[in-house]
């Protein structure tokens, strides 16, 4: 394995998990789970470094993914069951899971298998399944996301509105996390493919959404085009226990561009 900050693994039955720790064992620790095509270095290490700052925050690669050992996963079910595999290993009691885009379908997912494991939830650009009504994905979205490789142009278009703040935001931050010194290898294709087959076969949890007692934060950036606002709006009206906010001016990666405001955010939701 590479060397980088806080790294060790643990054993799953899927096979060997890398993991990242940030932050001092204390409390609950912040599970995270990452979107599509991501491994635990795609997240922007500033925002890393201010969300570790009072918690310790976990990251891991899926089986078969970056640094971790096994074979990819075809299912959201199977992700749901090696987080929860996880949780058991780094937690003490249960934890609290951050879920970003394909990560906030495991998140979801893992709420109704294992819920005793889970404390709070925070959902970010996510959506419960196929929503009839409402704004679709734009098509360029699919055929971006299905390139060999994304550069930084297709970056910015996936994950910020094309306005000047946005943009150089997201430029910085797009950075960031391409000059870390210890970076996993990238997500293969065939992992990709299977991640994306995954999720097409996925029903869903709009039809037990009733069933997710835990507190949940659902977070939303208005010009979102790879998971529209308004799939988030449906499933936080649908969570008994769940507060539903939209930053402005802020696409997919809304997390990363307001991530003082949104670590405020997420911190008091927590700490509640």
């Amino acid at each position: 394995m590479s060397s980088g900050p806080e790294i060790h693994s643990v054993q799953t039955k899927h096979g060997e998990i890398a993991i990242r720790t940030n932050g001092a064992e204390r409390g609950i620790p912040l599970v995270l789970l990452p979107r599509f095509r991501a491994t635990m270095d795609d997240w922007d290490p500033a925002f890393i470094k201010s969300l570790s700052r009072d918690q310790q925050v976990v990251r891991f690669d899926n089986p078969g993914v970056g640094l971790s050992r096994g074979s990819s996963l075809n299912s959201i079910k199977s992700m749901a069951s090696v987080a929860a595999e996880v949780i058991l290993q780094v937690a003490p009691r249960h934890a609290d899971v951050l879920g970003w885009s394909l990560g906030g379908a495991v998140a979801q997912q893992l709420a109704l298998d294992y819920p005793h494991l889970l404390r709070r939830m925070i959902l970010v650009g996510a959506t419960p399944g196929a929503i009839a009504e409402g704004p679709r994905q734009q098509p360029r979205v699919a055929t971006v996301l299905a390139k060999q490789e994304n550069d930084e142009q297709d970056f910015l278009y996936l994950f910020y509105p094309e306005t000047e703040a946005a943009v150089s935001c997201g430029r910085t931050s797009i950075r960031r996390i391409a000059n870390q010194p210890y970076r996993s290898p990238g997500v293969s294709a065939l992992a990709f493919m299977e991640q994306v087959q995954a999720f097409k076969r996925w029903p869903g949890i709009l039809h037990r959404a009733r069933e997710l007692k835990l507190p949940i934060l659902v977070v939303a950036g208005a010009q979102d085009i790879v998971a529209p606002a308004y799939c988030s709006f449906v499933l936080s009206q649908q969570v008994p226990d769940a507060k539903f906010i939209v930053y402005p001016d802020s696409g997919h990666a809304s997390l990363f561009q307001h991530a003082e405001e949104f670590i405020e955010d997420a911190t008091r939701f927590l700490e509640a």
